[in-house]
C-alpha cells in the first residue's frame, strides 16, 4: 500500500509528493505494522504549513482524527453508501486488527459494469451529420433506404423495411400473415415478452412451446406434437414464431419442415441474434418474415429500431406501406385501414449503417468473451454454459451458463445478488412466457415429460458480455465470481 500510505515519520514534503504522484487526494497514517491512525488530504497539509510548519516537518504535527473505516470484504455498494452518507471520495479499508488493506476511491467503486452496454465506433458520426447538413431528419430519408440495403445485402434477404422497433417489425408480421381475433399462433416460450404480445394485439391465442436442450430454442419434439393437435382439433395455427435465443439459431431444418408440411408460415425472431449462422447461412433468413432488433443493448444499435425482412419483396412493401399510417397514395390524406407510425427515422438509419460496419468485430469480440469466460471459470463444478451445436455460428450476445447448485452449493440467485453488490449487472434466463401472469391459462407444449424451459429459467444466468468490455472489467467479473465459490 506504498502508494496511499505514510509513516507518522513521513515529512510534508514527502507527504505531499506522494499525493501529487498518486492523484488519490487522500493517504493514510499508519503504524509501522500498517495499523490505520488517521487520512490526510492536500487541504491538511497545507493549513498545517500556513500555521508555521516546515516542509522537513514530519505528519504526526496532525491532530490524532478518528477515520471513518469499513471492513475487508465490503461490497461496493455499501461502500458508496458509507461514502454517501460522510461525504467522503476515498474510504480506507481495513482488516480484523484495524491495518490497512486497500483505499477505495469514490470514481473506481461506483464504476457500473453493464449486462450489454452500446458500443458506439467511428463511422456513426459522418452518417449522422450528413442527415444534419441535408436536413433529412424525418422518417425516411437516405440514411434509411440504404440502411436497408445494407443489412438485406449482408444477410442476403431480398427486402427489408427499417422501422421504429423489433417489437414493431412483429406486430407487422402478424397483420400481412392475416392473424386475427380468434386465431392461434405458436411462439417459443423461453423469450421476452416482445416475441408474442404482438400476437395479442391482434387479439389472438399465444400457443407456448417449450425449448430443447441441445439448442434452449424451440423444440421440434413439442412443435411437432402441438401441430398435430391442432389439427385434429381443426385451429391450425396462422403462424410459428420461432426466437433465436442469446445470439443463436434454432434448428430450423426439422421446425421448417414440420410448417411446410402443415402449412403454417415462420416468422424468425431473430431480434437477438444478427450475426448468427444456422449451418452457414445467416439468421433471420428462414422464415417468410425475418425481424432484428437493433434496441441499445443488442449487437448493433440504433438506439431503439428494428427491421422486417423476407424474400418476398411484395410483403415487405405490405411493411411499408402498414408502417406509414397506411396512407393511400392521394394529395389529401387518405386512409381505407388502420396503419401505425412505425418507421425508422433517417437519423437513427445513419447510426445503423455505422454499427453494420462493424457488425463482424462485434460479433468476434462477443464470441471471444464467451470463450474467456469459459477458460477462467472451467474449475467451477456445476457451472454449463449454453450450447453451440456444430452446425451453429452464435453470436453469443449474451455469455450464459446454468449452476447445478446440488454441485455448486449456490444457486443463481444468490450469485445474481452477489455480482449485483459489487455493481455488476447479471440478468437470470428469460422468464418462461407460459408463466407470465399475463399469459395465465395459455396453453404449453413441453419437450418431454419435463419442462426445459422451466430448468433453464431456474438454473440460469447472463454475465456482462458487451463487446467494449476493458480487460480489467472482465478480470473483475472472473475474480468475483472465482471469489464467490471459493
Amino acid at each position: 500500500m506504498s502508494d496511499c500510505s505514510i509513516l507518522q515519520s513521513t515529512t510534508l514534503r514527502d507527504a505531499l509528493a506522494l499525493l501529487e504522484e498518486s492523484g488519490r487526494g487522500i493517504v493514510v497514517v499508519t503504524e509501522a505494522d500498517g495499523t490505520v491512525l488517521r487520512t490526510v488530504t492536500d487541504g491538511d497539509l497545507r493549513r498545517l504549513i500556513l500555521n508555521g510548519a516546515g516542509l522537513e516537518d514530519t505528519v504526526n504535527l496532525l491532530p490524532r482524527l478518528t477515520p471513518t473505516t469499513v471492513p475487508d470484504g465490503t461490497t461496493r455498494v455499501d461502500a458508496l453508501g458509507v461514502m454517501d452518507a460522510k461525504e467522503l471520495d476515498h474510504l480506507p479499508v481495513v482488516d480484523g486488527n484495524n491495518k490497512l488493506v486497500k483505499v477505495f476511491d469514490r470514481k473506481a467503486v461506483s464504476k457500473r459494469i453493464f449486462l450489454s452496454a452500446p458500443h458506439m465506433g467511428r463511422y456513426e458520426k459522418e452518417y449522422v451529420e450528413e442527415a444534419f447538413r441535408s436536413n433529412w431528419i424525418a422518417p425516411i430519408g437516405p440514411n434509411v433506404d440504404a440502411f436497408e440495403k445494407e443489412l438485406c445485402d449482408i444477410v442476403g434477404a431480398r427486402a427489408g423495411a427499417a422501422l421504429s422497433s423489433g417489437s414493431a417489425a412483429l406486430h407487422l408480421s402478424m397483420r400481412i400473415l392475416g392473424v386475427e381475433a380468434g386465431d392461434r399462433v405458436f411462439c417459443s416460450s423461453l423469450t421476452f415478452i416482445a416475441s408474442a404480445n404482438p400476437i395479442r394485439y391482434q387479439g389472438a391465442e399465444p400457443v407456448f412451446i417449450d425449448s430443447e436442450p441441445e439448442t434452449w430454442n424451440m423444440s421440434p419434439r413439442a412443435l411437432e406434437r402441438a401441430l398435430a393437435d391442432a389439427k385434429a382439433q381443426g385451429k391450425t395455427p396462422k403462424a410459428i414464431v420461432v426466437v433465436n435465443l442469446y445470439g443463436q439459431s434454432a434448428d430450423m431444418a426439422p421446425i421448417l419442415e414440420l410448417a411446410d408440411h402443415y402449412g403454417v408460415p415462420v416468422v424468425e425472431d431473430a431480434a437477438e441474434s444478427l450475426g448468427a449462422k444456422y449451418k452457414g447461412r445467416p439468421s433471420g433468413t428462414f422464415g417468410k418474415l425475418g425481424v432484428f432488433s437493433f434496441n441499445g443493448n443488442k449487437i448493433i444499435t440504433t438506439s431503439g429500431g428494428g427491421m422486417l425482412i423476407s424474400d418476398e419483396p411484395e410483403l415487405i412493401e405490405r411493411a411499408r406501406f402498414l408502417s406509414t399510417q397506411a396512407r393511400e397514395p392521394a394529395i389529401h390524406y387518405e386512409h381505407k385501414e388502420v396503419g401505425y407510425n412505425y418507421r425508422m427515422s433517417n437519423i437513427l438509419a445513419g447510426v445503423g449503417r455505422g454499427q453494420l460496419r462493424v457488425l463482424e468485430d462485434r460479433v468476434n469480440a462477443r464470441r471471444a468473451l464467451f470463450e474467456t469466460y469459459k477458460e477462467a471459470l472451467h474449475e467451477i463444478p456445476g457451472l454449463e454454459w449454453m450450447p453451440e451445436p456444430i452446425w451453429s455460428f452464435s453470436n453469443r450476445w449474451l455469455s450464459v451458463c446454468t449452476l447445478d447448485e446440488a454441485v455448486t452449493g449456490i444457486d443463481h440467485h444468490t450469485l445474481l445478488r452477489k455480482l449485483g453488490d459489487e455493481m455488476i449487472e447479471a440478468r437470470p434466463v428469460w422468464k418462461p412466457l407460459h408463466l407470465q401472469p399475463v399469459f395465465d391459462g395459455c396453453t404449453y407444449y413441453t419437450h418431454d415429460n419435463t419442462s426445459v424451459s422451466e430448468r433453464l429459467y431456474n438454473t440460469g444466468l447472463c454475465l456482462p458480455s458487451g463487446s467494449n468490455m476493458e480487460p480489467e472489467d472482465i478480470d473483475r467479473v472472473t475474480n468475483k465470481i472465482k471469489s464467490i465459490f471459493g
